[in-house]
C-alpha cells in the first residue's frame, strides 16, 4: 500500500491543525480544508495503482520469481563464473554480465564492467594461466567497459567502428581507443577458437552495440537489450529508437544460439526469454495505445489550470501511464522480476513513443 500526501493532506484536515507551510506544503483555509499550494503534490489519480509510481519511496519492492533466483555472490571473491561451452565463460556479479574465451596460448575478454573488473584475472586464474591477449566492446558505455584497464598488459581492443567514433569524442583515460574496427562483421580466429562480431546497421540502444556469437559453444551475446526474465532497464534500456528495439528483439529471437548473454542481470538465457520479453512489449504497446484513445486532456485539472498548455499535457500523460500501468500488472507482476520497479518508465517511455515515433 502506498502512503499517499494526499493521505496526510486529509488526516491534517480532520485534525484541523495548524501546518507549517515549508515542511508539509499545506496552508490553512476556512472549514479547517487543508489545500496544496501550486506545485505540490495533490490526490491521486483516479483509479492509481498501488505500484508506487516514480519519485515515491518503496519500502518492500515485489519479490522475484523463484525461476530467476541464481547462486549468491561470494561477498569475498565479489563475483562468479559459469562455463558456457569450451573455454568459454560468463563472469558476473548478478548485476553485470561479461564473458572470456581461452584459446591455446591466451584469453579473449569481452567487455570489463568497472563493479568487477579487478576480480577478471582472478577468475581467468582459477581457469588458465594464460594472458589476456584481445578484449572485445560490446559498445562504448562507460559501465561495461570503463574496467577494461584493471586487465593490463596491451591486449588487442576490437570494436565497431561507431563505438570508435564514440570514444574519440568521450576522452575518457578508463575507455582506451579500439586498435581494430570494423563495420558490418568481423572473424576473431584465435587457435581453434571463434567469434563472429556483427553489426546489424544500427542499434536501438547505442550506436555501435554489436553482436558477439560464439557458433562452436551457440552462445549469443547481445547487450542492453535483452534482460531474462526480468522487466527491462528503464525506458527499453534507455533505447534511442524504441520501434527498433522493438524489431532488435524479434530479430534475435530468429538467431540460431541456445544461451544468451544479456550484460545484467543474474542469469543467463534462453529463446523463451526472448520471447517472454517481447510477449511483454507487445502487450505494454496495446495497453498504452489503447490508454492513448480513451483518455480525455484536461479531465481532472481545475479550470485555472486548463491555459496552461504543458500542465494539460501532463496531467494527460499521467492519466495515460495510470491505465497502461493497471492494463499489463495482473499479468505480468509475477512474471517478471523487478516489475514493480521499471514499470511506470516503460509505460511512459511506449506511450510517447506512440505518440511521436
Amino acid at each position: 500500500m502506498l502512503l499517499f500526501r494526499s493521505g496526510l493532506l486529509r488526516a491534517a484536515a480532520k485534525a484541523g491543525s495548524m501546518l507549517v507551510t515549508v515542511g508539509l506544503g499545506l496552508s490553512p483555509t476556512q472549514g479547517g480544508r487543508a489545500e496544496t499550494l501550486p506545485g505540490q503534490p495533490g490526490a491521486p489519480y483516479q483509479s492509481m495503482p498501488s505500484l508506487a509510481p516514480i519519485g515515491t519511496r518503496v519500502d518492500h519492492y515485489l519479490p522475484i520469481p523463484e525461476e530467476d533466483v541464481t547462486p549468491a555472490i561470494d561477498p569475498k571473491k565479489g563475483y562468479r563464473t559459469q562455463q558456457l561451452g569450451r573455454g568459454l565463460y560468463m563472469i558476473t556479479d548478478n548485476g553485470y554480465q561479461s564473458m572470456f574465451l581461452v584459446y591455446e596460448t591466451g584469453v579473449v575478454v569481452i567487455d570489463a564492467p568497472p563493479g568487477y573488473s579487478g576480480h577478471i584475472h582472478q577468475a581467468i586464474a582459477e581457469v588458465t594461466d594464460r594472458p589476456v591477449t584481445h578484449v572485445v566492446y560490446s559498445h562504448a558505455h562507460v559501465d561495461h567497459i570503463g574496467g577494461v584497464k584493471d586487465l593490463g598488459g596491451h591486449p588487442i581492443i576490437i570494436a565497431q567502428e561507431e563505438t570508435l567514433r564514440l570514444l574519440e569524442r568521450a576522452k575518457d583515460p578508463r575507455r582506451p581507443e579500439p586498435t581494430v574496427t570494423f563495420k558490418d562483421h568481423y572473424t576473431l580466429k584465435v587457435g581453434s577458437q571463434v567469434l563472429d562480431l556483427s553489426y546489424p546497421g544500427s542499434s536501438p540502444h547505442e550506436p555501435g552495440n554489436i553482436f558477439i556469437y560464439a557458433p562452436e559453444q551457440k552462445v549469443l551475446m547481445v547487450v542492453d537489450v535483452i534482460f531474462p526474465g526480468w522487466m527491462p532497464w528503464r525506458r527499453f534500456a534507455l533505447a534511442k529508437d524504441i520501434p527498433g528495439y522493438f524489431d532488435q528483439v524479434a530479430y534475435i529471437d530468429t538467431l540460431p544460439f541456445e544461451t544468451l548473454v544479456g550484460g545484467h542481470v543474474n542469469r543467463v538465457g534462453t529463446h523463451s526469454d526472448v520471447r517472454m520479453q517481447l510477449e511483454f512489449m507487445n502487450d505494454l504497446k496495446a495497453a498504452a495505445a489503447a490508454a492513448l484513445k480513451s483518455t480525455t486532456p484536461g479531465e481532472e485539472m481545475e479550470a485555472e489550470d486548463k491555459p496552461n498548455p504543458w500542465a494539460v499535457y501532463d496531467n494527460y500523460i499521467d492519466r495515460v501511464v495510470v491505465k497502461c500501468v493497471n492494463a499489463v500488472t495482473p499479468k505480468w507482476q509475477s512474471r517478471l522480476a523487478g516489475y514493480d520497479v521499471f514499470i511506470w518508465d516503460q509505460c511512459y517511455a511506449m506511450e510517447q513513443s506512440l505518440r511521436i515515433d
